[in-house]
């Protein structure tokens, strides 16, 4: 298969979507706790980006066989298994490669890292799968956005920092048949603080698609979350969630959670809201679409190079 196929596939475009909130929490990891392992980075990147592409690629698939409406721009440019003739032995081939080296990564990872790793790392693949795949997928379901902000924003960013820093995160073991979960609840509640941007930048990622898409939902029977609400108030809700990103910061800064450097990512606030008009007053898969994934990284790019500033002038002044 010729790479652009492939990329078209997996929608190597999106994949920002993970690859933001790993950076993200490994930046954190230095910032606090001055810790980096090279080899637990490697084995989680090779492992979150070739599932992170088997999910999108299941996802096409199923939405290949399950479709009922076959014309248009979401089916004929959109997925790559139409645009491209790509034979469907072909795609399954490729997804149980990419399903093989997650697996493979995150086996290895866990022998590295330890027991939480494990329950974790199956936890998310199991959403991974269950969001395309099975009766009712999560992502025909108006609960797609929770799923994909708390999974991608929270659990990858927490995930990232933890194998690097280990038990001062928590710790998970098991003896005589007993598990013992040790978590310190300080750190785990920052790390959620400041997960919030990422968690509503990718949740709005997936509302902006399914806005998109709600007219070739309907017909698909695809029940998502602007189908029940309305496209109006999706739209508004859409809006609120990048506000609420914006008020959280403010708030990490103010509890001087963030280093103060972090509050120039406000300054993203003008573009943001300028790309937020313009998907408002035209929602389209085909011209507005990226400027939800444009938004998201914006802000949480800006905030890993500040972040990262910052921990290179703890590290130069210890």
């Amino acid at each position: 298969m010729a790479i652009k196929k492939f990329l078209k596939l997996v929608e190597i475009q999106t994949k920002a979507a993970s690859m933001i909130p790993f950076l993200f929490g490994t930046v954190y990891a230095l910032f606090r706790f001055q810790q980096f392992n090279v080899y637990h980075f490697a084995l989680m990147l090779i492992s979150l980006l070739s599932f992170d592409m088997a999910t999108t690629a299941i996802n096409n698939y199923y939405d290949y066989r399950k479709a009922v409406k076959k014309h248009g721009y979401g089916y004929e440019i959109h997925n790559a298994i139409v645009q491209y003739n790509i034979r469907p032995s072909v795609v399954v081939a490729i997804i149980a490669v990419l399903l093989t080296l997650a697996v493979g990564a995150g086996i290895a990872l866990f022998l590295e890292v330890g027991l939480l790793l494990l329950l974790l790392g199956g936890l998310s693949f199991a959403v991974g799968i269950l969001y395309s795949f099975g009766p009712i997928p999560i992502s025909r379901m108006p609960l797609g956005e929770i799923f994909s902000g708390l999974f991608m924003g929270f659990v990858i960013i927490f995930i990232s920092a933890y194998i690097h820093v280990g038990d001062r995160f928590a710790s998970l073991t098991l003896a005589g048949g007993a598990a013992t979960l040790q978590i310190q609840l300080v750190e785990v509640i920052l790390v959620f603080l400041v997960s919030i941007p990422a968690i509503l930048g990718i949740a709005n990622i997936m509302l902006a698609n399914n806005i998109c898409d709600m007219e070739d939902d309907i017909e698909n029977k695809r029940y998502t979350l602007p189908v029940y609400i309305g496209r109006s108030n999706a739209i508004v809700l859409f809006r609120i969630l990048y506000y609420a990103a914006y008020l959280d910061l403010i708030v990490l800064c103010v509890l001087r959670v963030h280093p103060i450097i972090v509050a120039l990512v406000l300054l993203t606030l003008i573009p943001v809201r300028k790309n937020m008009k313009r998907f408002s007053d035209q929602p389209t898969k085909q011209f507005t679409f990226g400027l939800a994934v444009q938004n998201f990284m914006l802000t949480n790019a800006a905030r890993i190079i500040a972040l990262g500033v910052a921990a290179l002038m703890l590290h130069w002044s210890l």
